[in-house]
């Protein structure tokens, strides 16, 4: 496993100054608990995917980014890495699902990218994307297995001391983080060691918590259940983030559906936020208690591509009854 510690966490946050976001960090009152919300569904591009791609891509030499990256992703960090790539006048080439949602693909085709689509439960997008990398000679910008993504993702949670501490308020007890790969919980985890770190995924995808829980890496079972979380439907986590989050003594849970769509509802009403369902994975905890909302807790909010459609119905309380 490669190695990350905070000082690359630090370097990746002086390497992207100035290409990111510096997202808000807004006050929520949650079941009578002080708590704060980390809007990544703010940053360019929707998501906290920026962050890590740019880190990555800004260490390729002159000869890696004439022949191209290759990435692959439901769309957030398709976008930040097509975002990333069109800065520096790079090629990308994104492997992304079919079914993925139309709003991220749009999105990151309008960055410039060129997109390959494959069957999520057919195919192998790591296989797909090592094809056409040897083809290309590109080079393969993995969404959380590479030590370089880790840091960037790391930079929110140096955001999130940083503005409590300019805001007069302790530093976080407790972190709550929607939880895919574990690449922003990882990553936060490095950068704020003394925050418990509590990762979120969608039941049936909670391969992270089993993992922790049985002290190896364990993978997502066949038949998993169909999640309205595109964005946290990750097969297996990898070494570097199961690692990092292990020897934090990190812990997981999982949510339902309809808690997620409550969080969903929760963040617009309350907040006016758009936020896709993955990205209020952690809200969800919060909101249906199965994480305590103490007061000092941020939950991260980590991404806002929602079909438009979807998200209206979702606010509108019109979504099907079956997963309310």
């Amino acid at each position: 496993m490669s190695k990350v510690t905070r000082e690359d966490v630090q370097a990746a946050s002086d390497r992207i100054a100035g290409l990111v976001e510096r997202t808000p960090l807004v006050e929520a009152k949650i079941a009578g608990a002080r708590a704060w919300l980390k809007c990544e569904c703010l940053q360019t591009g929707g998501a906290f995917k920026l962050r890590g791609a740019t880190n990555r891509l800004l260490q390729l030499d002159e000869e890696q980014r004439r022949r191209g990256v290759v990435a692959f992703s439901s769309g957030n960090h398709a976008r930040g890495v097509a975002i990333a790539a069109r800065r520096l006048g790079i090629q990308a080439t994104i492997v992304m699902p079919s079914d993925a949602p139309a709003v991220k693909i749009e999105g990151t085709r309008a960055e410039g990218a060129e997109i390959v689509f494959f069957d999520r439960a057919r195919e192998s997008r790591e296989a797909i994307a090592a094809k056409l990398a040897g083809e290309l000679g590109a080079t393969v910008v993995p969404s959380f297995d590479d030590p370089m993504i880790v840091a960037g993702q790391g930079t929110v949670g140096l955001e999130i001391l940083e503005q409590l501490a300019q805001a007069g308020e302790p530093s976080p007890r407790r972190i709550v983080v929607p939880t895919g790969g574990g690449g922003l919980a990882s990553g936060i985890a490095l950068a704020c060691p003394d925050a418990e770190i509590l990762c979120v995924e969608p039941e049936g995808w909670d391969d992270m918590r089993r993992s922790l829980e049985l002290g190896e890496i364990v993978p997502v079972p066949g038949g998993a259940p169909p999640t309205l979380c595109d964005a946290l439907q990750t097969p297996r986590v990898s070494p570097i983030t199961f690692g990092i989050l292990k020897g934090r003594g990190a812990k997981a849970v999982a949510v339902g559906e309809s808690e997620i769509v409550d969080a969903v509802r929760f963040a617009w009403a309350e907040h006016g936020l758009v936020v896709e369902p993955g990205g209020a994975a952690a809200l969800a905890a919060l909101l249906s208690g199965k994480v305590e909302p103490a007061d000092g807790t941020v939950a991260m909010v980590s991404g806002g591509n929602v079909d438009p459609a979807l998200h209206a119905r979702i606010v509108g309380g019109n979504y099907p009854a079956e997963v309310r």
